[in-house]
């Protein structure tokens, strides 16, 4: 995508290390709790982020489990950030409804 495509204004570059912290802020204000790279619901881990040069990878668990699998995603822009919010919260309420 071109400069003229965006009316000549260029995205921001993306910023990992701020998006880090403003995804474990997401991410508590869902109510989970943090365990070092890790969150928690009711004492099972369901969501890791690691920082990886430049992006973050993170892992969303597929359902809630004491070992759970893992579905794995990278995050590279503030797009890719909401998305996976928005699958951690659709995750939950999925979770809340089947208990």
């Amino acid at each position: 995508m071109s400069d003229d495509d965006l009316g000549g204004f260029a995205p921001p570059p993306f910023n990992a290390e701020g998006a880090l912290v403003q995804l474990r802020r997401s991410l508590r204000d869902l109510k989970l709790a943090e365990r070092g790279n890790a969150f928690e619901l009711r004492g099972k881990r369901v969501v890791e982020l690691l920082p990886d040069d430049g992006a973050i990878v993170v892992r969303v668990a597929r359902k809630l489990a004491l070992t759970p699998d893992w579905d794995k995603s990278t995050v590279r822009s503030a797009t890719e950030q909401r998305k996976v919010i928005d699958e951690v919260r659709k995750r939950l309420e999925r979770w809340e409804r089947e208990e």
